[in-house]
């Protein structure tokens, strides 16, 4: 027998689904029509502009109110600009900027590209509390590590991405910034009090309810002090308890992907993980990038059973369908203001967070040498560095377990060398590497990941971009005297 129509209808209108490739294909359409609340873009759905924007109106064809949601932070973590780099820094960053109408006017900025095209959901921004140096996914992406600048910054975003008519996604509740995990490949875990929680973690998450963010993003995060041994997506004391009782939120509660690890192992699955975080409380599920008909309908089908056998109750599905069609009917309501007409604007914001240490002469002709560092699958492979904004000096790429010093020397000559990496005081082989070349040779490091306390002896000067993005790029070639 096949499901009831009415409770697969229903259970649909829970789900963020995605699909593969440039052009939707018939089942995501025809899942629209009927009752899937919505896909999430990834950059293997964007090829160029006009393409995204036909993209966006076909799925409209299907469902007039669609829920077309993109992770667009700026910054290391960008869909639109995949193939260059952001045209944008990142939250840290406009957080060592400390221009909070900056920030408002750079999130805006991205909200007017995102209307453009027809995406009406940004799943930004990371609010997170950036307090571990070595966090593996969430780094540059936070705003940084004092919750009062964070909470300030994370309200200027939600606040510039709506007056766009974009709905933002404040993320990851309670709080991904303490953790040195990564929720994509496992369960992490934040073994804090709910008092150190609400001083460091909560602070941006309270600001952003208070302004009128939309929707709210769970973590795949254990806190003992809270979740027992489960996610916070699976936490009713995280999503009801604190996130609506206390903190007084009453939009959409989103998950995290779903496919993720740190849901799907913890759950036994990506079907179980949905039944277990619309019991907890979540509206909106997503499902996540691998995502094909066969999938969508499997995971419909468990909730369908999930209300058949009583694990949930057809109240609590159907308050989550009916805050996913709230936040349709804002993003269908709300008028954004005009696009802002400044394409220079994420270069110029990029310039202003540039920090050096020490002094940038004798840099003419340098060997400029970028260290590889392995992308986070929040970041994807997304091209980073100086290589595009250099004038006539090449950039050499190597891997930093794999290189001679000597070689690099060899390959200097009478030049200075420019070192460029992302997270060096973690990178392997990386802080070694540096040591041994400024002991012989002048030296300078450019760093465009987390800003850590790490700085390597020796070195002519330290510069930290606070973000890899393409305008992060370009304000470091430029720092250094070696931009076009």
């Amino acid at each position: 027998m096949g499901l009831d129509p009415g409770l697969r209808r229903l259970a649909l209108g829970t789900l963020l689904a995605a699909y593969p490739g440039p052009v939707p294909p018939d089942w995501a359409v025809d899942l629209l029509a009927d009752g899937l609340a919505g896909h999430t873009l990834f950059g293997t759905n964007v090829h160029n502009p006009a393409q995204v924007a036909a993209s966006t109106a076909a799925l409209r064809a299907g469902r007039p109110d669609v829920l077309i949601a993109i992770d667009e932070e700026g910054g290391d973590v960008t869909r639109l600009a995949h193939a260059t780099g952001s045209p944008y820094p990142g939250n840290a960053a406009l957080g060592a900027i400390g221009d909070v109408a900056l920030t408002r006017r750079v999130y805006q900025s991205i909200g007017a590209d995102l209307a453009a095209l027809g995406i009406n959901v940004n799943l930004a921004p990371t609010v997170d509390v950036n307090t571990a140096d070595d966090n593996p996914v969430i780094g540059t992406r936070s705003f940084g590590a004092d919750p009062v600048r964070v909470a300030a910054h994370s309200a200027a975003a939600v606040t510039g991405l709506q007056a766009a008519g974009v709905a933002a996604c404040a993320k990851h509740f309670p709080g991904h910034g303490a953790t040195i995990a990564d929720s994509h490949h496992e369960l992490p875990t934040v073994d804090a009090s709910l008092g150190l929680l609400r001083q460091r973690d909560l602070p941006p998450f309270a600001a952003v309810v208070a302004a009128g963010a939309r929707a709210v993003m769970t973590a795949h995060i254990r806190v003992p002090a809270l979740t027992g041994a489960d996610p916070a997506t699976f936490s009713r004391a995280v999503l009801v308890d604190l996130l609506r009782a206390e903190y007084g939120f009453t939009g959409t509660v989103i998950t995290d992907a779903l496919e993720m690890k740190g849901a799907a192992v913890a759950a036994g699955g990506v079907g179980p993980a949905a039944v277990r975080a619309l019991s907890a409380g979540a509206d909106l599920l997503c499902i996540g990038a691998k995502v094909d008909a066969e999938l969508v309908e499997r995971v419909a089908a468990e909730i369908v059973d999930a209300l058949t056998d009583g694990r949930l109750s057809r109240a609590r599905v159907e308050e989550a369908t009916g805050r996913a069609a709230d936040l349709a009917a804002w993003t269908q309501a709300a008028g954004g203001s005009p696009a802002i007409e400044d394409t220079e604007l994420g270069y110029a914001a990029a310039r202003r967070a540039v920090r050096v240490e020490g002094l940038l002469t004798g840099l003419d002709q340098p060997l400029v040498v970028q260290l590889h560092t392995e992308s986070t699958i929040a970041e994807g492979r997304v091209p980073w560095g100086l290589g595009p904004h250099l004038d006539g000096v090449p950039e050499l790429r190597v891997i930093a377990t794999e290189t001679d010093p000597a070689t690099l020397r060899g390959l200097a000559g009478d030049r200075p060398i420019v070192l460029v990496g992302r997270h060096l005081h973690r990178l392997p082989g990386g802080p070694e590497l540096i040591a041994d070349l400024a002991a012989q040779h002048p030296v300078t490091v450019v760093e465009m990941g987390w800003p850590a306390q790490w700085r390597p002896a020796g070195v002519r000067a330290f510069v930290t971009t606070y973000g890899a993005s393409h305008a992060n790029g370009r304000a470091a070639a430029e720092a250094l005297g070696l931009a076009r």
